[in-house]
């Protein structure tokens, strides 16, 4: 889904989905979808594959890609992001506010305190991947003979096979590329890497005070995601604006209807509706 489109739908409040990592934007379309009816929904297709916009410590061009495009729209912008997403959203609408209408954080915990300066401490040393996912990203198998055979890769995983019916396929869809031997996932495992590898450690530092804009968080129950970040930072970032559904770190592709309907109460909230 492109990021800027000829018009922009002024019936509908601007929603501007940023992604997780290494999940192109077209593997939400369940979930767009359903937000569909009442916003005009957006997105980058790929975060961290613009040459513009390398990905670098702390995360700080993929920041300046978010806010490149949010200046392109004519209006201000509701911010929903999930993993990755959310915090650069909460980043793009900490450095410029004025673009900015809210943001909605699914399964983005804000990492902060000792977690934080340990994370600062290791994560440009060489063993540095026993810490975060990139041990598991850097050697990810990413060329299969077709889709089909890497439908059946992806579906025989128990991460994958907890989706809705049908989001695996818009994965695919959205996430392979013809190759020689083939056909090749297009969100390369070099970027998914080096956005593991340099997950921010200063985020203590963004949320410190009162955040210049108001800021709402949706996690999985069973979210290792959010059991390993600690939910303190995060609690007192969005204060009664904390909900959690069923589901683990990637609940809006297990259950994208529940995950719609949450965002869409959580909007609500923070807009004051």
């Amino acid at each position: 889904m492109n990021g800027v489109r000829a018009a922009t739908d002024m019936t509908r409040p601007l929603l501007h989905f940023a992604h997780a990592n290494s999940y192109p934007a077209g593997t939400y379309r369940q979930f767009f979808e359903l937000l569909g009816a009442d916003f005009d929904v957006r997105a980058l297709d790929m975060h961290g594959h613009d040459p513009a916009y390398p990905v670098d410590d702390n995360w700080q061009s993929l920041v300046d890609e978010l806010i490149a495009q949010l200046q392109a729209y004519p209006q201000p912008a509701i911010l929903v992001g999930h993993s990755l997403g959310g915090l650069l959203s909460l980043m793009a609408a900490h450095k410029r506010p004025e673009l900015v209408r809210c943001v909605v954080m699914l399964d983005s915990p804000v990492v902060a305190g000792w977690r934080a300066v340990f994370w600062g401490l290791v994560k440009n040393q060489r063993w540095s991947d026993r810490y975060s996912p990139a041990k598991f990203s850097a050697r990810r198998r990413n060329v299969w003979p077709d889709v089909e055979a890497a439908h059946a890769h992806f579906s025989a995983k128990e991460m994958f096979a907890a989706w809705a019916p049908g989001v695996l396929s818009d994965y695919l869809a959205s996430g392979l590329k013809p190759h020689a031997q083939g056909a090749q996932l297009r969100f390369t495992r070099e970027v998914e890497t080096a956005i593991y590898r340099s997950l921010p450690d200063h985020l203590g530092q963004v949320v410190r005070g009162r955040f210049p804009v108001p800021v709402g968080f949706i996690g999985g129950t069973t979210s290792q995601e959010c059991r390993q970040a600690g939910q303190a930072a995060t609690r007192r970032l969005v204060g009664r604006h904390f909900k959690l559904i069923e589901g683990g770190h990637l609940f809006p592709m297990e259950s994208p209807e529940a995950a719609a309907l949450a965002t869409r109460a959580m909007i609500a909230s923070l807009m004051g509706a």
